[in-house]
Formats: C-alpha cells, structure tokens, sequence
C-alpha cells in the first residue's frame, strides 16, 4: 500500500497501541487539528474533576487543614514519579515546583556558586531566549563570562563542539536536550562525560523532552536539570515545572533562593536561614497546589502510557510527517527543518518554507490545523502521541499542500489584475 495514502494512516491508527488514550482528553471541537502539544498539551479530562474535588472538598471543607493531609507532599510525590517513570531518576532527586525560568536560574545559580574560581558559562548562541536571559544575568551580576558555542540546527550539541570550549576554567555546561526549533536531540551522556572531564557541572533543560523522549538522568552522570509540566505532561498553562538535583549534591549545593518551604524546621519561624539537608532546599515559597494537582493528574496519565511506548509512537508519527513532506511538498519550496533520522529528534518536526508566517495564519484561520510559527521561517509540528492520530498528520498535512497550491495560483491572478489597473 501507498504509504502517503489517508488507508495507510488508518491502518498505523488502528495498530496504535496508544490510540484508547486519546478518549481521555478534552476535544471540544471535532474539526480542529492540534498539532501544537510540544507548546501546550490537552486538557486531561480526570483533571476537571480533579480541580473540582481540590477547590470543593479540600479548599471549601478542609480549609487549612488540607495541607498535612494533602497538599505538603504534592511537590515529592509528582517529582517522583516524573523521575523514576520518566527521567530515569531514583526517588528523591526531582521535586516539583516554581517555573522553569526560576528553577533554572536556581540550579545555575547554585552551581555557580559552588564553583570556587571558575569564571566560564558555555551554552549554546541558540538556547532556549529565557535560558539564556538567565544565564546573562547570573554572569553579568557576578562578573562571570558567558560563552556562547554554534551549533548546527539539525545536528544539535554535539561532544566533539563542547570538548573544544570548556576547560579548567569552565563552571558550568548548559543546554536543551531537544533543540525547540529543530527538535535535534544532544547526547546527553556524552556530554556530560566531556564536561566532567574538565571538572565542570552540566545542567539540561527538559521542557521538550519529558513525556516524550526517554532519558536516564542518574545512568548518564547528569548533574541538574530542568523542565516544564505544561507540554507533554499535559499539566496545563503555566503548570508548576520541576527540578532535577543529584543526591550527592544536594547536601553540597546552596539555592540562591531561601524560601520557607526550605527550612529545616519550618514552623519554628526562626530568625536565620537553615536549609534541609536534602531536596526540598531548592523549593522557595508556598507551592501553588491547584497547578501542582494538575500537573499530578497530567503526568499520571503519561507515566501509565509508559515512556517507551510514546517514544515509539512518537517516532513513527514523526516519520509520516517527514514522509508526507518528502512525497508533497518539496516542489512547494519546503524543506525539512528537522533531523531526518527519527531516533535523532524529539516529538516535533520544523518544516522551513520562506512565508512560513503566512502560511501558520492561514492554516489556523481557513483549514482549522493549529500548528506554531518559530522566527524566521519554521512552521513547528508538534506530534503528542497521547492525543495525535496518524490521520491527523494526514489530513493536517493535506490541507496544508492545498492551501499553499491554492494561494500560489491566485498570486498570478492577483499580479496581473494590478498590472492592468
């Protein structure tokens, strides 16, 4: 059978081994096609009675008493099971709390500090804008040096790249796992054994990576890591992120946030600052319970799944995308702005195309698809396994080869009828 069929993407539907878990999100308009879950994922449907349950019967009956007996051990508890069914990380070294954006400048800061006379930040010129914002103004506060290194968009972080910038004077090694333009995966170990070797530390940003990429943090050496809940976990917008701590150095490692929840003994309301000897040094402030709730009913959902039944599915959608695109709209002046190697690129897929804007617009305003635009010419296709079909590739894909074939034929009309005014 044609492989660019719409019957061949029934067919890998219905081998889908996945497919029942769609049932169990929020799909309040049957005609659109959403394929923008790596910016924010569906709404879980266990989540609505979740939240129902939180306000009314803990917040509205509970009252404060609904701390110790449900709320104070939220951020442990999604943390571990974030690490040990998604991250590869025994209990105890992920926590959930803040956003990404505090969360990394936390887990920089704190190994910035710890890094005695080092003065060099490497990450990458095309890192994620607010981890670099950051990182600016960490080293600009401490009189540090940011070391930008360039890499290429497809190929992503390579060791050989790293290797040829950090040295003895190097603190610290930052970068995304999956590139959010391209999807390019980095070797996360590899890099983080370059990095060792020059007695630096290396902090990984997993926002596009968790819930659809299976990594092993502990296994690897990683040092820290961050990421969000509100992609691939489907927690919701602006859904507590979560932080990745080694044991052996959590005692060793001092957040530059010294919050309440951080105390060693809390309610004793002492004067000077003591923080836990482990992982709940590195939260701050109150936790916000109703994200955290959402965030727990949107990871359990992925953690039953099982990580590597996603990865496999994520795969194969995204090889139908760079199939279709091959197969349809190379003559339509596309080209594939990802990895071509599926095993080489997270859960989306970048098509370039020179009116890349204009073609987002029109694909959400006339052909009800709803993918993302990423400057200067990326069309962003973000694949949640959870929730996208292998007909949705198809018909979102149909509809755009038509759409951009139908506007090219009216550009000429257009010219013309100028030309004669």
């Amino acid at each position: 059978m044609d492989a660019t069929t719409r019957a061949a993407a029934q067919r890998l539907d219905a081998q889908d081994a996945l497919s029942a878990f769609r049932e169990r999100f929020v799909h309040d308009d049957p005609k659109l096609i959403y394929l923008d879950g790596n910016s924010l994922g569906r709404l879980p449907i266990d989540t609505v009675g979740r939240i129902t349950t939180t306000l009314r019967e803990e917040w509205g009956d509970r009252l404060i008493r609904a701390w110790p007996e449900h709320w104070y051990d939220i951020p442990r508890r999604v943390g571990d099971v974030i690490g040990t069914r998604l991250l590869g990380a025994a209990a105890g070294q992920v926590i959930l709390a803040d956003s990404t954006t505090v969360n990394f400048f936390k887990l920089a800061g704190a190994a910035l500090a710890a890094a005695g006379s080092r003065r060099v930040v490497v990450t990458d010129t095309n890192n994620f804008p607010t981890d670099r914002y950051v990182l600016q103004g960490l080293v600009a506060a401490a009189g540090l040096q940011l070391r930008h290194v360039e890499f290429d968009e497809i190929d992503g972080p390579t060791p050989e790249a790293i290797a040829s910038v950090v040295d003895s004077d190097t603190a610290l090694v930052t970068l995304s796992h999956v590139d959010y333009r391209s999807g390019a995966l980095a070797d996360l170990a590899a890099i983080n054994e370059v990095a060792h070797r020059a007695g630096a530390r290396v902090l990984w940003d997993l926002s596009h990576t968790v819930g659809s990429v299976p990594v092993e943090l502990d296994r690897s050496g990683t040092d820290l890591a961050v990421g969000c809940t509100y992609k691939y976990l489907n927690g919701g917008p602006g859904a507590p992120a979560f932080l990745y701590v080694r044991a052996d150095l959590q005692s060793r490692l001092r957040a530059p946030i010294w919050g309440w929840f951080g105390q060693r003994d809390q309610f004793a309301m002492g004067a000077e600052y003591d923080p836990v000897p482990g992982l709940e040094r590195f939260l701050s402030g109150t936790p916000n319970i109703l994200g955290a709730v959402a965030a727990e009913e949107g990871v359990a959902v992925v953690a039953e799944a099982g990580i590597d039944r996603i990865r496999a599915k994520s795969m194969r959608l995204t090889d139908f995308v760079v199939t279709l695109a091959d197969a349809w709209l190379a003559d339509l002046d596309f080209r594939l702005g990802s990895p071509r190697d599926a095993t080489r690129r997270g859960s989306h897929v970048s098509l370039r195309h020179p009116r890349a804007h204009e073609i987002v617009q029109a694909l959400i305003e006339q052909a009800d698809v709803l993918p993302d635009f990423r400057a200067p010419d990326r069309i962003r296709l973000g694949l949640a396994p959870l929730t996208t079909r292998f007909v949705d590739v198809w018909d979102a894909l149909d509809r755009l080869r038509r759409l951009v074939r139908a506007r090219a034929r009216s550009r000429p009309r257009a010219r013309a009828a100028l030309a004669v005014q």
